[in-house]
């Protein structure tokens, strides 16, 4: 397995980096619950995206009930399916009863999917939540410069922190090459590789596993 998908974090708690994101998202949850709710989570690649996301979809759903969507491929024909799913409750062993579907790459939405969701996301069950991903901010994410206010305006808009990621992920990655064997270096050198990666930890615990940061005779 590779090191991004077996070190992805499986609590709130083991993210690094993201802090604020995370606690407006445990504001929502304090107040009113996470579900009956659309969220539009963007930000750089390997900030930590698809990991909140599927943190944020686990608060409401068993793994079996989580669907994963390609936005480039998402057809209107596909979200009326999925208007149909959402009326009926998920079940499994932790006891959650909910339903989770993540669109990624969302500023690759069709235009006739854009104006199907923006039915679809106007009666969300309070057991369904939508999460978009994208690396894209602005009005005009869509094909034909179709304006995302109406999209966004549904959504609970979470953004990724962009800056002073360096030091968090530096220590998260020399915490993981210690534990795959694959440190020889201070951390000052995981600072760097961060920075020339960045700020991508997918990227960085990459480099890492090809061995990147073992100690060489040069060194």
């Amino acid at each position: 397995m590779r090191l991004f998908e077996k070190y992805r974090p499986k609590r709130w708690d083991e993210v690094v980096g993201q802090d604020k994101a995370i606690a407006d998202i445990m504001r929502l949850k304090e107040r009113g619950g996470l579900g009956g709710r659309a969220y539009w989570i963007g930000g750089q690649s390997g900030t930590g995206k698809t990991t909140i996301a599927l943190l944020l979809a686990s608060e409401i759903a068993d793994p079996i009930f989580i669907e994963e969507l390609d936005a480039t491929v998402l057809t209107p024909a596909r979200l009326q399916e999925i208007e149909r799913e959402m009326q009926m409750y998920g079940w499994g062993q932790s006891g959650k009863n909910g339903r989770a579907y993540i669109i990624n790459e969302a500023h690759g939405l069709r235009r006739d999917a854009v104006r199907q969701l923006l039915v679809l996301l106007e009666r969300l069950p309070s057991h369904v939540v939508v999460i978009f991903t994208t690396t894209t901010e602005g009005n005009q994410l869509f094909e034909d410069n179709e304006d995302s206010s109406p999209l966004l305006s549904r959504c609970v808009e979470i953004y990724l922190a962009r800056r002073d990621l360096a030091k968090p992920f530096a220590e998260r990655a020399k915490q993981i090459a210690q534990a795959e064997g694959l440190d020889g270096q201070p951390v000052e050198r995981y600072h760097k590789l961060v920075q020339s990666c960045k700020n991508n930890l997918r990227k960085v615990l990459q480099e890492i596993e090809k061995g990147t940061m073992l100690t060489t005779k040069e060194d």
